[in-house]
């Protein structure tokens, strides 16, 4: 695993290294005036196709015979092959909007459909079970809803991943943190192949963020959203469907931010009465930029906003860790898990409630 996680790691950093010298002139035709942007300067968007290159070249490790035998990790090429199969109509979209900017909201609804749908014909992925026994004897005579909650989970997540990827380090690192907690629990559970995709995701997303956090220098991208998104629905889902033992409220938590996240946006919007396609600036990191990162001065304008970008990401990882290391502690205990997904709902809503009325105590605001 260990070898899977540095060759990733380094081929990652190597191509995104590339990019950043050689993708600028991709980044020209970015909007200006776009509510989410948080920076100055023209920034290449091409971080997942550097973490698709490095999880696509060192995954194959794991498909007999290519050089690198794993022992229990290995694979055969048709599953390894349905995976990434499974993963490039959502990737490749997004790198399409990153390249162009001209992908509308409904095409890249109907890619990452795509991708879900190929996860549950190609994977045969379901949720079939609940978490108590009680339910899931009626849950399993309906094999249709688990596989439409697990087409859902691997829609929906890479949607949610760019919804949250709004400065540097943000959604990298909240990912890598996810990547590790499901790679942790299915070595748990002796689930070799799978913790081995993983740790090769993981190595990816470190040599990305080398160049993203702090300096900026290369995005993620929608592209690089999708790949996280897609993946982690993806290994969750399998995670739970291949072992018993592993409770389907651990990924729930797991991925709590990002989907509450995505979830409130979309109700906030509804209120409004605008479309959730429609980009504000009203997500949670955004007014944690806005109310509470604000103590920061500097004589050049771009060195400010750079500032100002770097220290708004360690507070959402703190809060992301609210649900990461509770879901990794208890990741076979359904009660529990499904009482730390209500306190973070709660949570959320008041953290946001208080940014919007400005009653943030003074010793949180910088």
């Amino acid at each position: 695993m260990l070898t899977q996680l540095i060759l990733s790691f380094l081929v990652s950093a190597v191509a995104a290294g590339w990019l950043v010298r050689d993708g600028r002139r991709y980044a020209r035709h970015y909007p200006v005036d776009a509510p989410q942007r948080f920076h100055v300067g023209d920034v290449p968007r091409l971080g997942g196709v550097a973490m698709l290159v490095a999880l696509v070249v060192v995954s194959a490790r794991q498909v007999h015979p290519v050089w690198g035998d794993l022992g229990r990790s290995i694979v055969p090429w048709a599953v390894w092959l349905a995976v990434m199969g499974t993963l490039l109509p959502a990737v490749l979209g997004g790198v399409f909007e990153d390249l162009t900017h001209r992908l509308a909201p409904l095409p890249r609804l109907a890619l990452t459909g795509l991708s879900a749908t190929l996860a549950v014909v190609w994977l045969g992925l379901s949720i079939d079970r609940s978490g108590f026994t009680w339910f899931d004897t009626h849950w399993q005579a309906l094999p249709w809803l688990g596989m439409a909650l697990a087409w859902l989970a691997v829609a929906g997540l890479p949607h949610a991943f760019n919804l949250i990827d709004g400065y540097n380090g943000l959604a990298g690192a909240v990912a890598l943190a996810v990547t590790s907690a499901l790679a942790y629990v299915a070595l748990k559970v002796g689930d070799w192949p799978l913790a081995a995709l993983l740790s090769s995701l993981a190595g990816a997303t470190a040599g990305f963020l080398v160049w993203n956090y702090p300096r900026g220098l290369l995005f993620a991208g929608d592209g690089g959203a999708y790949l996280w998104g897609c993946a982690l629905a993806v290994a969750s889902v399998a995670l739970v469907q291949r072992n018993p033992a592993v409770s389907p409220w651990f990924p729930m938590l797991l991925l709590a931010y990002p989907v509450v996240e995505t979830l409130f946006s979309v109700y906030r919007k509804a209120v409004r009465g605008d479309s959730p396609g429609v980009a504000d600036a009203l997500h949670f990191h955004q007014l944690i930029y806005r109310r509470i990162v604000r103590g920061v001065f500097h004589d050049d304008a771009a060195r400010q906003l750079l500032m100002r970008n770097n220290r708004t990401s360690p507070y959402l990882w703190g809060f992301a860790l609210t649900t990461v290391i509770p879901a990794v502690l208890f990741w076979d205990t359904t009660p529990v898990l499904m009482v730390g997904c209500v306190l973070f709902v709660l949570a959320y809503v008041a953290a946001y409630l208080t940014i919007v009325r400005f009653k943030v105590p003074r010793w949180l605001r910088r």
